[in-house]
This record gives C-alpha cells, structure tokens and sequence, in this order.
C-alpha cells in the first residue's frame, strides 16, 4: 500500500486528475531514427489539429520518416480504420527539420535519440536554451535512470523519462518515472496527457530499467544462456505456452541484441548475475521461424527451457514488487499490453500454486545462483486487483474497470473483484459509498464478455444457473446500504449497461450512450436488463423496449429525459466530483427498486425485426417480449429477477443463440432463419 501512495500519490486514474495546463498545441520529438516517428505519429493521431515537429540532424532520417507516415495514414484508410479527412488532417502541420530554433514554442518535447548518455545530456542542454521554462522535456530511454540524462540540466523539475513499446503508435502503455527532482504537477500532467490520448501510463520508480523493460531485457537474456541445451527455435516454441511471440524472434524484430547487451550491463550495477549473454555481440539475426510454426522440442529440453524461463520471470516479478519498482497490477497487465505475454506473471503464479512456484523458483537460485527472491510470502504477491483501480475520493471509494484494450468489457473475474471491493468497503464506517467508471474516454464497458454462455447452449437449467451466478454483483448492490453511483464516461453496453443499471444512480459525459445489442446475438440482457429498467424508470418503457428488442442505442441526453441519468457533464474529472456529490447526497435515501407489477405499453416493433440492417430472430424477440411481459407482471422483484433468468435460458436453448454465439466467436455477422 505504501508503494502505491508513493507512485501514485494523486491517485490511479490518471483521467481523474484536473491538470494544470492544457493540451499542447506544439509537440516536437528528437530523434527520427525507429522509435521517434512512431511516437510522433501517436501524438498526431491523438490531437490531429497541434503542429508536430520531427527533429534529427540526419536529413535522410526525416525523409524515411515523412514517407512512414504516409503509408501509416495510407493503410488505416485502405483497412477503413480512418477517414481520408483525418488522415489528411494527421499529415498536415508536421515539420520535418534539423533546426532545433523552430521549436521554441513547444509545450512538450520528447527525446528519443539513441541510447547514449552523453548524446542526451547534450540534447537537453540544447533544448534549455530553446523551449520555454515551462515547457515539459521527456526523454524515452528504456533504461537510464532520470537523474543520470537530467543531471546536467537547469530545470530538471519540468523533466522525466517516458518509455514508449513498439509500436509506440500503437501500443497501450508508456512508463512514466517518479524521480525525486521531477516536481509533482509535472509527473500528473504527464500521467493525465498520455491517458487522455489514448495510452495506459504506468508510474514506475527511478531505477535501472524500471519495470517493464527489466522482465523484457532478462527474458531475452536468459533465453540466450539456454542456447548450449536448445536451439533459438526451439526455445521460441517453449517459450510459446507464455508468449505470442519467442524471445529470438522478438529480437530479430527490434534488432534488438546490442540492446540486450547494454541493459543488461547496466544491469549488472545491482549484481553479476545480470551479466550478458557473451553470444549476443556475434550474432546478427536468429534461426527461428514464424510464431506458431511447427518445431519439434523434446520433453526434457522444454522442460529445462519452461523452468528457466519463470524462474527469471517469477525472479524479476518478485524483485520489482519487494522494490516497489512497480505496483502489483501494473506488472501484471504491463507484461500483458507490452511485452505480448498471454497472461500476467502473477497469472502464470496463480495458475501454477504456491507449491510449484517455490520450486521453480527454488531450482532457478540453484542453476542461476545471485538472481533476486521472493521477500514476501505466496499470499502476498497474489494480493491485488487485476482488472481494477480503486481510489478513494472524500470518503467514496471509486473503481474504475481497466481494461480499455477490450473497451472495459465486464468478464466472470471482474465482477468477483467488483464484488469483493464493495464486500471489503461496505460495512467501513468512514466510507460513504461507491463509484464506478470506466478506463478512458472511450467507454464505461462496452459489455460483457461471452465467458462460459457458449457451454450453457442447449442446457435450460445450466443457462440458468449461469445468469444468476453472474448477478452476484447486482443483488449485492441491491442490498447494500451505502449508495453507488454509475460515472458513465462513454459507451455502456449489454451487461456493462447491466451494472449501472443497478446502481442507486447515474451520472455521464454529454457523449455517453447506452445500448443492449444482446438481440444482435440472439440473445437477450439476462441479468436485470429485461426487468430493471420498467420498473425504476417506468416512463421510458416504449423506449426500453426499442433498446431490448431492436438494439436501438439511446444517447445521453435521451438517458436525461427519462430520468435515467440525473446529470450531464463536460469532462471526466468533473464526472467524478459529481458522481462523489451524488454519493453523498443519497446517503440514507436510496430507492429501492419496487415490487408490484408495472404497466407497460404494447410493442410497435418493425415486421420483419431489424437493427439497424442487421436481420433478426423473429423467434428471439418473441421470447425477449414474453420476458419483458413475465417481469413486468411479476408481483415482487425477486419473482421479476427470476423471469428474466428463465427468459435468459429458454433463448439459450434456441436456434437462434447458437448462430449468433457462433458468427461472434468467428468474427462474421450471423445469418439467423426464422
């Protein structure tokens, strides 16, 4: 607890931060060689309209990096992913130069020159006498830590490291590093800016590689010592049951073994343990094939190379979280959105159980003796919450869902730990309630994850069971004596839409809307959405029913009208303060959701029922009306719950479930008959 109130001191949802300045209109990015256009390309996708400058002193550095954003911009519209006129707008303004006096009026400049201190010491100096004082300076390095690149500058205050992932115009996450000259408003208008463009900032701790690029550099570098006992593609293969893509093939990619080479002996600072691999220096690409490709390993050698490769992994992963390097969560997911593992290494942990973890670990110490252990016991380091950042705000405890690489998609595991923050939280006397949002700015959950529905198809009573062992969260929160307000900071869908749903309020951005697309599927919203909404806001009953049956999305001021969502409000951070308000103005006078049957109009629905052009299930609607009417009749809400159950298992058993299930796993637009 102590590291995350060091790392993050203003909280863990970078959006909740009210920042002190605003969105740069100037950025510039030094460095025109492999990361910085890529960089550079984010920034200007994020905010099309600012001036982008690309500083190198290599004029064919910038024509290489001109050309890559053309066909960068070329590609998203041919793939349909862009507009022409984005692209267009995207590739306007950006200067290319060698002229470092063109970027006096940038707000924000990022270094990404090569990996060499003494070139980057000479970098800031020379943009100290150019930008402004107040100008933010960032250097992406992967790991020299702040105070050796800032140590010879005058305000070092403004400055900090910024570690992108390639591709950096795509990937999720960027290390941001808490050092101690850096001053606060700094680091909080960096961790504000890099989520408010799109990425998931991290803060890590001011050490050698920081986090993210330790697990990543030793990886590669233990893979490199198996290489007596195994070939390259054979170790890529092993390497498979934990990662997308083989440590070798990772490095051909990145040219990335001079990169080892240098970590790796900074590394060694902190014991002779870290020392390279001797073969790096004298290999150019490695022999191994395409991920996924076929190669033979035999039992014993893959068993030497699995053992191996946790050990370093559970070695680093204990380092970091004994250090405080990193947070917990942070690890966990950084290794997921970064490094291309499957599962987080506190996953693979779980997974495992402590017996087998212990001795892997144990047997690593013995084979590779000096490497770092576990501090803490097994317990401990499985103690956090994946998909969740939880702060406390005046009392409010606030869960956001991280997880906007699936646009915050609710799966059986985030429920379990939503449910365990309000079990944890719910009887605190100092506690007043609960929020919940979403990760970003795109969405508060854009659903619910399939998760085991597709096993329930066919089987009444399984497909049952399942709907109610995924409402454990909202019949908590039904109970609870604490009020719970929804921050809808986007889109809310299907069973997303079905936890707000059941909070005791809702509050969202002016571009927030709501949609139930469980018709698209041949499905129906089985836990609540058939039920809930008739009866707490009865007056939006005709439209609920265009919601649930054609999937027709309401936006937010419509959510306003009918009462559904009782403010509107610009940006997340007043989002946050006004749900908080809303908490405290509920304390003692939640509405309960009532019993008694609730009159509803009839249905004027399209004959044949579509959404949008999309072709539905004559069948699936049937049984969706038969479901909203049982509810609607039934005369206790727990009789009404129970219809939607029933509903939710009798369209699990139909012809139509089947096929919608089926065209979403296979990623093709289902082609219902009825």
């Amino acid at each position: 607890m102590e590291h995350m109130k060091k790392l993050y001191p203003s909280g863990c949802n970078p959006l909740f931060i009210k920042p002190s300045r605003p969105l740069p209109k100037e950025v510039a990015v030094v460095g025109a060689g492999t990361i910085g256009p890529d960089i550079g390309y984010y920034i200007k996708s994020a905010l099309p309209s600012i001036t982008l400058y690309l500083v190198d002193v290599v004029e064919e550095a910038l024509k290489n990096a001109e050309k890559r954003y053309e066909e960068y911009a070329s590609k998203a519209v041919q793939k349909r992913k862009m507009k022409e006129e984005k692209a267009k707008e995207i590739l306007r303004n950006i200067v290319y130069t060698v002229d470092y006096s063109r970027i006096k009026n940038c707000d924000l400049v990022i270094e990404a020159a090569t990996e060499t201190i003494p070139l980057k010491q000479k970098i800031f100096e020379t943009l100290e006498g150019v930008v402004a004082a107040n100008a933010i300076i960032t250097s992406n390095t992967s790991s020299i830590p702040a105070d050796r690149i800032f140590n010879t500058i005058k305000h070092p205050e403004r400055a900090t490291i910024t570690h992108f992932f390639a591709p950096a115009w795509r990937s999720l996450p960027v290390e941001v590093i808490s050092w101690e000259k850096a001053n606060r408003d700094t680091l909080d208008f960096l961790f504000w800016f890099f989520a408010q463009t799109g990425k998931v900032p991290i803060m890590t701790d001011n050490v050698l590689c920081f986090m993210l690029d330790r697990i990543f550099d030793n990886w590669c570098n233990e893979a490199a010592y198996l290489l007596p006992y195994a070939r390259a593609a054979q170790i890529d293969k092993a390497a498979e049951e934990f990662v997308f893509t083989g440590p070798f093939y990772v490095l051909n990619m990145a040219n990335g073994n001079p990169i080892i080479t240098e970590t790796n002996t900074l590394q060694m600072e902190e014991g002779a343990c870290y020392k390279p691999a001797p073969i790096f220096p004298s290999v150019d690409r490695w022999l191994t094939p395409r991920p996924g490709s076929k190669v033979e390993v035999p039992d014993d050698i893959k068993k030497l190379i699995r053992e191996r490769m946790l050990g370093i992994l559970f070695s680093q992963s204990f380092d970091i979280i004994d250090r405080g390097i990193g947070a917990k969560g942070d690890l966990n997911y950084g290794c997921q959105i970064a490094l291309g593992f499957r599962k987080g290494p506190l996953d693979i942990m779980r997974d495992l159980g402590e017996a087998e973890v212990m001795g892997i670990v144990k047997r690593f110490d013995g084979d590779r003796p000096g490497f770092p252990l576990p501090k803490s016991s097994y317990d401990f380091y499985q103690d956090f919450k994946r998909f969740l950042l939880v702060d406390e705000i005046d009392g409010v405890i606030v869960i956001t869902l991280r997880r906007p690489e699936a646009l915050n998609a609710i799966s059986d595991e985030i429920n379990n730990e939503i449910l365990s923050v309000l079990k944890e939280n719910a009887d605190k006397p100092d506690v007043k309630g609960f929020v919940i949002t979403g990760y970003g700015n795109r969405a508060f959950s854009a659903g619910a994850d399939i998760g085991k529905f597709p096993q329930t198809l066919g089987n009444f009573s399984a497909a049952a069971q399942y709907a109610k062992d995924c409402a454990e969260v909202q019949l908590f929160m039904d109970r609870m004596q604490k009020p719970m307000i929804a921050a809808i900071n986007g889109m809310a869908l299907g069973g997303g839409f079905e936890i707000a749903l059941r909070c005791h309020g809702m509050v969202a951005t002016k571009n927030a809307f709501f949609q139930f697309p469980e018709i698209t599927l041949g499905i129906l919203p089985g836990i609540g959405g058939c039920i809930v909404p008739y009866r707490k806001w009865p007056q939006g009953a005709k439209l609920f029913h265009e919601m649930i049956c054609v999937a027709r999305p309401i936006n937010a001021k419509e959510a306003l009208e009918i009462g559904m969502v009782s403010k509107l409000v610009d940006d997340i951070p007043e989002l946050i303060k006004t749900a908080v308000e809303e908490v405290k103005n509920l304390q003692g006078k939640i509405r309960r959701i009532p019993d008694g049957k609730v009159e509803i109009p009839e249905f004027t629905l399209p004959d044949p029922p579509v959404a949008g052009k999309q072709a539905l299930s004559k069948e699936a609607v049937s049984i969706i009306i038969k479901t909203i009417r049982a509810g609607a009749g039934a005369a206790t809400f727990a009789e009404a719950l129970e219809a939607g159950y029933i509903g939710s298992a009798e369209i699990a058993c139909t012809e139509a479930a089947k096929e919608g299930i089926s065209a979403f796993l296979e990623k093709r637009k289902p082609q219902f008959k009825d």
